[in-house]
């Protein structure tokens, strides 16, 4: 595999502006009237060095390739998850390289760093992909914010 490298957003703060437009073009353009200016605000607060919120970013010879956050209470209707993997995202052109497996664990070992042994995460890979085999375990599926997602949850200490 090739060497990939695990930073946080907060000691790469200038990556913020790329992996805001990364989640608007993916994810908040198509789902709601969420401003550019306000996912740029809500990734650049993902600065934390320990614990929520957090991004991790991965890269490549200063190349800024994949993302995902440690984040608190992403779905609404589960007030009681409080911690939640999110936001994984690896540049098009390189995946398939291993680069989300390494952004997952990544979270979960950051996870264990700030004490938090439970980590939640929704997905519309109804199968659970990738995180049914980093050790995330099905909750339920559930139609949420017009799309149907799995939920999914991993005990951080049961994880290498």
């Amino acid at each position: 595999m090739t060497n990939f490298k695990s930073i946080l957003l907060a000691d790469d703060p200038e990556s913020a502006s790329t992996v805001a437009q990364w989640y608007f073009d993916h994810w908040i353009s198509q789902r709601s009237d969420t401003p550019f200016e306000k996912v740029l605000e809500n990734v650049r607060a993902s600065s934390s060095r320990l614990g929520t919120p957090m991004i991790v970013l991965i890269k490549q010879h200063q190349q800024l390739l994949g993302a995902a956050q440690l984040k608190i209470r992403e779905m609404d209707i589960y007030p009681q998850y409080e911690h939640w993997l999110g936001g994984v995202y690896v540049r098009a052109q390189n995946r398939g390289l291993g680069i989300a497996a390494q952004l997952v664990k990544e979270v979960i070992r950051q996870a264990r760093l700030a004490q938090i042994n439970t980590l939640y995460l929704q997905t519309e890979d109804l199968s659970g992909g990738i995180y049914a085999l980093l050790g995330f375990s099905p909750i339920e599926q559930v139609h949420y914010d017009g799309y149907h997602v799995l939920v999914m949850k991993c005990d951080v200490s049961n994880v290498e």
